[in-house]
């Protein structure tokens, strides 16, 4: 989207001036928050724009006998639907905050993993893996991780010399963005006696 800063401009008596002021503060409520600089611009235009308000409230109240009747102010902003846009930075924050939380990427270490694509053969590796973090006490949850380390894929290598109680990596690699998990599992494999 275009980020556009829109004007009014001309003689205004007091209630005119107080409808253009709403108007124009209820389309940035509404419409201010489209587009990545938009998001950063819209708030501090508001908070520029109180002191305009301020101006507007001590313009002489409308002549009688103008030539056109005066504007009419509406409802005050705060009891205007367009006063829920004030939600949007809310619910766009709380979405990244919802994608981050799951996301392997943004993984550190304590944190817990689980993969939703099982491996069934013992020593297999998976290739398609879809891994997302999940709360520790979760019953999912297979493998702690132990670190990590950015700019790497080879997992194994990293892993045995970095962590030496992982046993078991997660790799990412798209384009030029690669990290490594290093884990160690939560779940006894079968089979095995864990060491006192």
């Amino acid at each position: 989207m275009v980020l556009r800063y829109l004007k009014r401009r001309g003689p205004f008596c007091r209630s005119c001036g107080i409808a253009a002021h709403r108007d124009m503060t209820s389309d940035s409520l509404w419409q201010g928050w489209w587009g990545i600089p938009s998001m950063i611009v819209n708030p501090i235009v508001m908070l520029l724009n109180i002191p305009q308000r301020l101006k507007v409230n001590k313009l002489p109240q409308p002549l009688p006998g103008s030539p056109r009747p005066p504007a009419d102010p509406g409802k005050p902003v705060y009891l205007r639907p367009t006063i829920l846009g004030v939600l949007i930075p809310a619910v766009l924050v709380s979405l990244i905050v919802l994608v981050e939380k799951d996301d392997p990427e943004f993984a550190k270490a304590g944190d817990c993993i689980h993969n939703s694509n099982p491996i069934v053969l013992p020593g297999a590796i998976d290739n398609n893996p879809d891994v997302q973090v999940v709360p520790c006490s979760d019953p999912k949850a297979e493998a702690r991780v132990l670190g990590r380390k950015d700019d790497t894929s080879d997992g194994e290598n990293v892993c045995r010399t970095s962590f030496p109680a992982a046993d078991g990596y997660f790799t990412y690699k798209r384009g030029g963005d690669k990290y490594t998990l290093c884990l160690q599992s939560l779940k006894q494999k079968p089979g095995t006696v864990p060491l006192p």
